[in-house]
């Protein structure tokens, strides 16, 4: 039976405590984590191609519910997003503008070849002490939450919910973010292994599949400096060698 939430809010309160949930503002909360309920989907929900971030950036309390649906997913980093499909061989390389555009497109696009989402379809925060605020990025938010245990019941509460059972058409996933030398990778694979039981094995260095599906992890869109020319091979830099082993991994998925 297919999981995966059509376009659209999502009506999941898994996670949460209570017996009502409210839209961008129930939160729940262990230690120095929270998480928001927000979930949401963009696209098919029978894809051949899932691609998930970590959680929603940081919001305030009911900023999503004046926000377009179709406008959410990315905001402000879509073409880096069309620059990493590109390169690993899913869309048409482009100039920029161009790819902006198809990235809008395949977001709104409810019966194509995409699903857009994240591992965690609600909003993750750390409470940074220094500054006495919620924050939803910085550097080893990936690692550090999955490395919890309020980390990992979250995380495999959503993907028992989103990712245990994928439509026959489903090949591959995309997964932004390969965390601090790869930790996050790791993380996720076993996570996989939990929820989607089966012959999982390593394909690479950030791609892993169980026959059935492929996962394979590419460069985060919000990611700073440059990590994501790097992993382009704009530069001559090591890091180049994950977004040429994420362009044969997902070459492979799809023939």
């Amino acid at each position: 039976m297919n999981c995966l939430p059509k376009h659209g809010r999502v009506d999941c309160h898994r996670c949460f405590s209570g017996c009502e949930t409210q839209f961008d503002v129930t939160t729940e909360q262990s230690e120095d984590w929270r998480i928001t309920s927000n979930p949401l989907s963009w696209g098919s929900s029978e894809p051949e191609v899932v691609v998930l971030g970590f959680s929603k950036g940081p919001t305030q309390a009911g900023a999503l519910a004046n926000t377009q649906h179709d406008e959410i997913a990315y905001k402000g980093n879509r073409l880096n997003v069309g620059k990493i499909l590109a390169h690993v061989g899913l869309i048409p390389e482009a100039g920029d503008k161009q790819l902006e555009e198809q990235v809008d497109r395949m977001i709104a696009e409810r019966n194509g070849r995409f699903h857009f989402g994240s591992l965690i379809r609600c909003t993750v925060e750390r409470f940074d002490h220094k500054a006495q605020v919620w924050k939803g990025s910085g550097g080893g938010m990936l690692d550090k939450f999955v490395a919890t245990n309020f980390g990992q019941q979250i995380a495999e509460n959503c993907s028992t919910e989103f990712l245990a059972r994928l439509p026959d058409s489903t090949k591959l996933v995309v997964m932004f973010g390969m965390g601090s030398r790869q930790n996050y990778v790791r993380e996720a694979f076993k996570l996989f292994q939990r929820v989607r039981p089966g012959s999982w094995h390593w394909i690479n260095e950030i791609a892993y599949s169980d026959s059935t599906i492929t996962v394979v992890h590419v460069e985060h869109f919000a990611a700073q400096g440059a990590l994501i020319p790097n992993w382009l091979g704009k530069n001559t830099h090591d890091r180049s060698k994950f977004g040429l082993m994420a362009r044969a991994a997902v070459k492979d998925a799809l023939s």
